[in-house]
């Protein structure tokens, strides 16, 4: 019985530091043969048309998808132009956003 505290806060300290590891790390890596322009249309169509708001940045060689969220750090897809179209990173970080890796790969 003396032990059932320690493993609850084992079992809570271990949830917490997977919660902040490695933050700057994409969640998915992905390839894709359209440029960052198509690949950004596309994922911002399915992200609409799944009742989110999106924001849209870019530069010459890039676009950032960025989904806002009140609570968590913010969802963010970046496409990068490369020689044959693009490469893609998820940064997947609420808890309730697993449908981004999901939009992501479809578009790619």
């Amino acid at each position: 019985m003396r032990f059932l505290p320690l493993a609850a806060a084992s079992f809570t300290i271990t949830l917490l530091a997977g919660c902040a590891s490695a933050p700057n790390q994409p969640t998915k890596e992905l390839v894709t043969a359209k440029s960052p322009e198509a690949f950004s249309a596309c994922v911002m169509q399915k992200l609409q048309d799944n009742q989110q708001s999106p924001n849209v940045t870019h530069t010459s060689r890039s676009y950032r998808v960025i989904l806002s969220s009140p609570v968590a750090a913010d969802n963010v897809i970046e496409t990068f132009k490369g020689d044959t179209g693009g490469k893609v990173y998820v940064y997947q970080r609420g808890l309730f956003s697993e449908n981004l890796v999901r939009v992501a790969s479809q578009c790619a």
